[in-house]
């Protein structure tokens, strides 16, 4: 049976003089109770940092082993194996380098006193992935020691492989039994005819650090001219085929990027894909009209060329939660697919259990571009996403239960290309299971709401993340009407209900307390019988006008409501008798509604006054959080996968007035705001009671973007629908705020 191991995301990367630590960010050094949430997922084994830079950066004898004496044996005692990491995407300690002659025979050291110090330990990978990492450092120039030449990458990859070697006689000369994971990206270059040189070139060089452990690199290896060429002495490459030290297991991470195709059409392609020799060097996904099969042909390759057991060692997608899951399940059922052909698989490792930092730049910065893994940190304590489920089916052999799972991730559907599709015959079929999935009938999410800023927005994207949906206008499914709903969940067979409709005339509601109180109160209440009798996921809505504005700073989840109005009253109504029948629905909270898809927004309308010098009201002392609809939107799909429930708050994070909310988009659209007349609520004739202060605040995470980056989202975004003239135009949606 193939195992199933985790990974931790532990890179001390060096740019310049600066070092970018994963584990300050995540939080993991200071947290040891992930130790057991690991052991919750059911992994056999974790990739698990003792980092070189960080135990002894001022050499062995100072060296601090609080962390590793603590962690090491946790592990163990929870039953799971450490597979320890020396380096992680780094260089070392300060004083030496990956072209530093000496970094092999030091970091042999290090991996030495490891061994001493935990003589159990039985995997170890002294560094990661040399081979990628030697093109980063030493032929891109991204990372320290910022080379740009072959000379440099060869350097860097030879100290590197020399490093692993005589880290594993260092740790064998303690433990005979102990085993090299060596982990590098899987990858494959595909091209058009005019750079198959190229590609043949790539193909051979993702090779190179497990030939040079395995000792097959001499004057009979392809790659040896273009070696010798470089300058490296030959003595320092046939030093491995007297030395060799081949993996125990051959460690492939696989990433989206992983497979790429070249293109000397480089006028076809977004710029950032082109590059100094002028062609285009792009995914595969993103550019092949035909998707390739994913990683099993590659893992044919490296069983036909090493015979050696094979770890997926990294298998991560930074992409929304349904494809995460998709990407995980694929490789799953590939490394299945291989291991019944006769090749000798041991694992699929999902990386990283806590997510990662800041890769969408390289980790050359410190942006906070957070990535989420099986648990997602932007919540007080960790918490288990849909992908944790997915791993405990998975390591303990049950069937996958996730409904999403039944459509095709995003490098398999049609909008995935960033430039004119490419028909090759490079390519191969497409997977079986992806035309079987094109065939059968998949469990849609219900949307009610079909006329509303929420539905709308709801249908629109659960369209482009290709999860199945219906919505559903009142006469298709009255919420309020149990027949009703229960013919809708009896003809569509949703696994969700996503409660997008209601009253939200906030203002009318005070005359018309009869209907808001059917359509906000008693209709979420109907879906939530109807869908715990089904299990079937729910997700209502709720409003900062629970509260009456009272607390004077922002409102969490366990706040005490007390509406001021009847358009408060039925939300809390609702939110009580919802969560009593039924409390694994989610009920979200928000308020202030902005988005790129209506044109009855408060932002929206506010700068289409300005821009056309009308003079618009706002009020100056009511203070809210505003939402942007997307975000909600998206934030709310992932909650409902990870099979969330209670209330949350979602906002963009930030209480402002209804008037400064004008004056910021005004000055981030270059619009004059003269014409605004900030004012205090009692001048503009409201007839509902508004909360002064309503600002959402949550102490159960903050799930989404600033609200600066919110209304720059916005503004691109309003940009690219007025160029493509998108008529998507939802219902007018009344809000609480003023306007003239």
């Amino acid at each position: 049976m193939i195992e199933l191991w985790g990974g931790l995301e532990g890179t001390v990367n060096r740019v310049r003089d600066q070092y970018f630590s994963q584990m300050d960010q995540n939080g993991h050094g200071n947290r040891i109770s992930d130790l057991d949430r690991f052991a919750a997922l059911g992994i056999k084994a974790i990739r698990y940092p003792v980092l070189w830079e960080l135990t002894a950066p001022d050499g062995i004898a100072n060296a601090d082993w609080t962390w590793a004496d603590e962690r090491l044996p946790a592990l163990r005692d929870l039953g799971v194996a450490p597979i320890v990491g020396l380096v992680h995407h780094g260089s070392g300690p300060r004083h030496t380098s990956l072209v530093d002659p000496e970094f092999g025979p030091q970091l042999a050291e290090y991996a030495g006193a490891v061994a001493a110090r935990f003589p159990w330990v039985e995997y170890y990978t002294p560094v990661n992935e040399p081979c990628t990492t030697a093109r980063f450092a030493g032929l891109y120039g991204v990372w320290y020691p910022h080379g740009k030449s072959d000379l440099v990458f060869l350097q860097a990859l030879i100290n590197q492989c020399k490093g692993v070697v005589l880290s594993m006689r260092a740790i064998r000369a303690v433990n005979p039994n102990a085993k090299l994971v060596q982990t590098d990206d899987l990858g494959k270059t595909y091209s058009t005819p005019e750079l198959a040189d190229w590609a043949d070139f790539y193909n051979e060089r993702r090779w190179l650090a497990w030939d040079l452990l395995c000792g097959t690199v001499d004057e009979d290896h392809t790659l040896w001219p273009y070696i010798m060429k470089s300058g490296i002495p030959a003595a320092d490459v046939l030093w491995f085929r007297d030395n060799p030290c081949p993996p125990d297991v051959v460690g492939l991470n696989y990433y989206i990027t992983s497979e790429r195709w070249l293109d000397h059409r480089g006028d076809r392609f977004p710029a950032r894909y082109v590059g100094e020799h002028g062609f285009a060097d792009i995914e595969t996904a993103r550019a092949l009209a035909t998707p390739t099969p994913g990683i099993a042909p590659l893992m044919d390759e490296v069983w036909e060329r090493y015979g050696l057991p094979m770890a997926i060692t990294e298998a991560h997608i930074d992409a929304n939660r349904e494809d995460q899951l998709r990407w995980l399940h694929e490789v799953w059922n590939a490394a299945h697919e291989v291991q019944r052909k006769g090749a000798d698989v041991r694992a699929v490792t999902v990386w990283s259990l806590l997510g990662s930092y800041d890769w969408n730049c390289l980790v050359t910065e410190c942006r906070g571009y957070y990535e989420n893994g099986a648990y997602d940190l932007r919540a007080p304590e960790p918490r288990p996403t849909a992908l944790a489920r997915l791993m405990q089916e998975l390591s303990s052999g049950r069937a996958p239960s996730s409904p999403v799972l039944q459509g095709l991730g995003w490098w398999r559907r049609p909008g995935r290309f960033l430039c004119p599709p490419v028909a090759t015959s490079a390519t191969v079929a497409a997977l079986p299971a992806e035309r079987l999935a094109a065939q059968r009938t998949v469990q849609p999410i219900l949307i009610s709401g079909a006329t509303g800023t929420l539905g709308s927005a709801f249908a629109r994207i659960c369209e482009e993340r290709n999860l199945a949906f219906r919505v559903l206008t009142r006469q298709e499914m009255d919420i309020a009407d149990p027949a009703s709903v229960e013919a809708a969940i009896q003809q569509y067979k949703p696994w969700a209900i996503v409660n997008a409709g209601g009253y939200v005339r906030v203002h009318d509601a005070e005359q018309d307390s009869q209907r808001c109180l059917r359509e906000n109160a008693q209709g979420p209440v109907v879906l939530a019988i109807a869908c715990a009798r089904h299990q079937v996921r729910l997700l209502t809505f709720s409003s900062d006008l629970v509260f009456d504005g009272s607390k004077g700073s922002a409102y969490v989840e366990s706040d005490p409501v007390a509406p001021l109005n009847v358009y408060g009253q039925s939300k809390a109504e609702a939110e009580r008798r919802v969560l009593t029948v039924n409390p694994d629905t989610l009920v979200v909270r928000t308020s202030a509604f902005f988005g790129p898809w209506d044109k009855h927004n408060f932002v929206t309308l506010v700068l289409q006054a300005m821009s056309e010098g009308r003079q618009f009201a706002a009020a100056d002392d009511l203070v809210v959080s505003p939402t942007y609809v997307p975000d909600l939107v998206q934030t709310c799909l992932d909650l409902m996968i990870d099979r969330e429930r209670g209330i949350w708050h979602l906002s963009n994070g930030e209480a402002v007035s209804w008037a400064e909310l004008a004056r910021r988009v005004c000055a981030m659209a270059g619009v004059d705001c003269s014409a605004l007349m900030a004012q205090p609520a009692t001048a503009l004739d409201f007839q509902a009671a508004q909360p002064r202060f309503s600002a959402l605040a949550s102490e159960r995470g903050n799930m989404m973007p600033s609200l600066d980056d919110a209304l720059q989202r916005y503004l691109q975004a309003v940009a690219e629908v007025r160029r493509q003239g998108d008529t998507h135009v939802g219902a007018a949606q009344a809000a609480h705020y003023g306007s003239s």
